[in-house]
């Protein structure tokens, strides 16, 4: 759901539009996530961008309430947001419900890297949206990870930015964006869609170069 320019975006009080309808359970589930959206005072600026699968870009990520916030926003537009995790999350009793949850698991003990088991992740779902953060730490880090970056290009899924700017307590998500083949210039545009964006620890939120 984008126009020319990019993502359709709306007025501070009006919420982009989700995508399509996915059952009473769904519908539930978004209206808990509006309700806690208000609750907070956030907005979400975009429509949905009509991914069926992508690689999500979470940033700014200085605190824990970032993931909350993302499930929420995920909730609303009618999404179920993914994670990697260790695969030992998704055995035992409360194994079902972690991967239900949304945890992709990560067996370490395989040959495997971890840019291939996604791969595999990827091309075994019908709808798969992983959400990574960049910053890998809630700590001040300018030294972006690029393993999102490399998980898209080898899934052949594109990239949605999400922007949590705690400032104007507004997300809205650019992109999509297909990985190209310069890693740097593609880094560069990514990072300039956060140039304004403050975390929720503004001191934390530290933007390479």
């Amino acid at each position: 759901m984008t126009n020319e320019d990019g993502p359709v975006q709306h007025p501070r009080g009006k919420f982009g539009k989700p995508g399509p309808y996915r059952g009473v359970f769904s519908e539930g589930v978004r209206g808990l996530s509006w309700l806690c959206l208000k609750a907070a005072g956030w907005h979400v600026a975009t429509d949905w961008p009509g991914a069926a699968k992508s690689v999500v870009i979470a940033a700014p990520h200085t605190s824990n309430m970032d993931g909350l916030l993302m499930l929420a926003i995920a909730g609303w537009y009618r999404q179920k947001l993914s994670w990697m995790g260790k695969a030992s999350l998704v055995s035992g009793p409360l194994g079902g419900l972690v991967r239900r949850a949304g945890c992709v698991p990560v067996d370490r003990s395989k040959s495997a890297d971890v840019v291939s088991l996604m791969r595999e992740a990827f091309d075994e779902a019908g709808s798969l949206h992983l959400a990574v953060s960049p910053e890998g730490t809630r700590n001040a880090n300018a030294n972006w990870k690029t393993g999102f970056w490399h998980i898209a290009k080898s899934a052949g899924v594109p990239m949605l930015i999400a922007v949590l700017d705690f400032g104007t307590k507004e997300m809205r998500f650019e992109g999509p964006m297909m990985p190209g083949e310069d890693i740097e210039a593609d880094m560069a545009e990514i990072v300039s869609y956060y140039r304004d964006a403050e975390g929720k620890h503004p001191e934390k939120f530290v933007l390479p170069g």
